[in-house]
């Protein structure tokens, strides 16, 4: 076995190494990466239900219904009916949120009553 057989051998040993660690380090970075993401997520999910009873809510809680998906909730009022979504930091609203909200600006809301006999 001559000397440039064995130096491509430890070389190529050494590559592949190198790739299988690179390969765990990135799988292991996109493990934390979920985990923390799904933390947050479970956090905000929890949180929501608790949003009407902090101080700056300008409405009566007691009057807040929690739905949490698509929208967080609807606030009662005696003259208005209003869909609730609570965001912090720099969270945006989804497509459908989005599209809820378009909605409701355009007057596209009903009500139906729908009798079960």
């Amino acid at each position: 076995m001559t000397i440039e057989y064995q130096i491509i051998l430890v070389l190529s040993v050494l590559i592949l190494a190198l790739f299988f660690l690179w390969r765990r380090a990135t799988s292991r970075l996109q493990e934390v990466a979920f985990h923390k993401s799904s933390l947050s997520s479970r956090y905000g999910k929890m949180t929501e239900q608790f949003m009407p009873f902090l101080k700056n809510y300008p409405y009566l809680p007691e009057n807040f219904r929690f739905l949490g998906s698509p929208i967080d909730g609807v606030q009662f009022e005696d003259d208005k009916i209003i869909f609730v979504e609570f965001k912090t930091a720099n969270a945006n609203l989804t497509e459908k949120q989005k599209r809820i909200a378009e909605l409701t600006w355009q007057k596209k809301v009903e009500f139906k009553e729908i009798r079960l006999d």
